[in-house]
């Protein structure tokens, strides 16, 4: 997962005027795309390090917190296709931008609400106004790249993921540390803040994100002829070839291997948003800790895991071997949540830590696998099935936790239950066959897990 914008070496060999054009949009409108993530990660998970606040100055508990947390995860879910479809008719640069300019105006209006009810409105807006922008930026890359560079944009893009899990926490924090200034409440100043960041950075990209090769003025003519015959020359490869559009999701979800693979992402995504939005809590009851102090700690895990998915990354890349992976980080994961209950709340928070890692190192590897598991003429569907099932993760992790919480007074019960459900998700690894290479498909271009169809959804993966 590199941040060059230099493309490949093993394209060395295309013009070099197509070359030219890939290597400026690397530079141009990547740094940009990876930004507009980082920002929405850190406006849809920046409620973990406002649970206390809420509940002190709104009456917001556990239970109600974190099923507003979850509700993020049903609008998304409902409202990804018809934002898919409309900014294929308005364009990627203003749909693009919409969507950013519009989860900012939602993030700026949490600062307003005044109980469970507006809490839970104001979560399930943003997850309609975030709806489609992860898939939309994936459908960017393929109006922009041919599918031989794609992969490192894609790789790129997705760090800004666990780039946001790192600054979230000290951001956050730091604007909770401006309690009382101008007599408004430190976790509204944070909403604030987010939100018109969120804005400006959404008339932004408006402004310097182009749709179309041809509307580009820092191409030369040469380089945008190049380009663009690239790019069509790979949208007839995958139309000849891909044959997903046409799988039924339904028939889809009751073949074994992909019954098993939404299962796996399923206990996957319970681990990443159960850690995403009660870590700050956990680390909390260490106590006498500042705001500050809180979300710094809470960043230190997320650093952790994303130097360890790129040093595995890199042992996979080269050997081969990243079967056995996916069992082993969740069994892992199994046994660190389960001793993260069983000491003080330092020894929860470094456990909950090496959970974290786990789970990340374990998604980073699922994905390869998942595609080996499927022949190419599903895999495109597959995938988007895998993933939209797997993220409903995102629902029941916060609700469940919150009620938990409310009714226990601890989330130990909630840890056990992750403990489980990572145990069981190790053991349907070993049930995952590959594909034979003639069945899936051997000569025909083997590209579909950076077509946006195919693209995972940033999250837990």
């Amino acid at each position: 997962m590199r941040s060059s914008p230099t493309p490949p070496t093993e394209v060395a060999d295309d013009p070099a005027e197509l070359r030219s054009a890939v290597a400026k949009f690397f530079r141009r409108a990547m740094p940009l795309l990876v930004v507009m993530l980082v920002i929405n990660q850190m406006d849809r998970t920046n409620i973990g390090f406002v649970q206390k606040h809420l509940e002190a100055d709104l009456g917001i508990g556990a239970a109600a917190y974190g099923l507003g947390a979850g509700l993020f995860f049903i609008a998304y879910a409902i409202f990804e296709v018809p934002s898919n479809m409309l900014l294929e008719r308005f364009g990627a640069r203003v749909w693009l931008a919409r969507i950013m300019v519009s989860w900012g105006v939602v993030t700026f209006a949490m600062a307003f609400v005044t109980g469970p009810t507006s809490f839970y409105i104001g979560r399930f807006l943003l997850g309609v106004a975030e709806a489609g922008f992860f898939p939309g930026v994936m459908f960017y890359l393929t109006r922009w790249l041919p599918d031989r560079y794609r992969g490192r944009a894609v790789a790129i893009f997705l760090g800004g993921s666990s780039t946001a899990y790192i600054l979230t926490g000290p951001i956050s924090g730091g604007l909770l540390e401006l309690d009382g200034v101008a007599g408004v409440a430190g976790w509204k100043w944070m909403f604030v803040v987010q939100g018109v960041a969120s804005v400006l950075v959404g008339f932004y990209a408006l402004i310097k994100l182009v749709s179309k090769v041809d509307d580009a003025r820092w191409l030369s003519a040469g380089e945008k002829q190049a380009l663009a015959a690239a790019v069509a020359a790979d949208d007839v490869r995958r139309t000849n070839s891909a044959g997903s559009a046409t799988v039924s999701k339904i028939r889809l979800a009751l073949q074994p291997q992909v019954l098993l693979l939404c299962l796996i992402f399923f206990a996957m995504t319970l681990n990443g948003y159960a850690v995403t939005f009660w870590l700050p809590s956990i680390v909390d009851k260490i106590g006498d800790l500042s705001d500050f102090s809180i979300g710094l700690i809470s960043a230190v895990p997320w650093i952790f895991a994303l130097v360890a998915m790129l040093l595995l990354g890199r042992y996979t890349d080269r050997t081969g071997v990243r079967r056995p992976w996916v069992p082993v980080m969740m069994l892992l994961a199994a046994v660190s949540t389960f001793v993260s209950t069983l000491g003080t709340p330092i020894l929860g928070v470094v456990m909950i830590g090496v959970a974290a890692v786990a789970f990340k190192c374990a998604a980073s590897q699922f994905w390869p696998i998942a595609q080996q598991a499927m022949p190419l003429s599903v895999v495109a569907a597959g995938i988007a099935l895998i993933n939209s099932l797997g993220n409903l993760g995102g629902f029941v992790a916060p609700t469940a936790f919150g009620l938990i919480e409310e009714n226990t007074g601890s989330t130990d019960l909630a840890m056990y239950g992750l403990s489980i459900a990572s145990v069981l998700a190790a053991g349907l690894c070993l049930l995952i066959r590959a594909v034979p290479r003639a069945e899936a498909g051997e000569g025909l271009p083997a590209t579909p897990a950076t077509t946006p169809a195919a693209a995972p959804q940033s999250g837990a993966s």
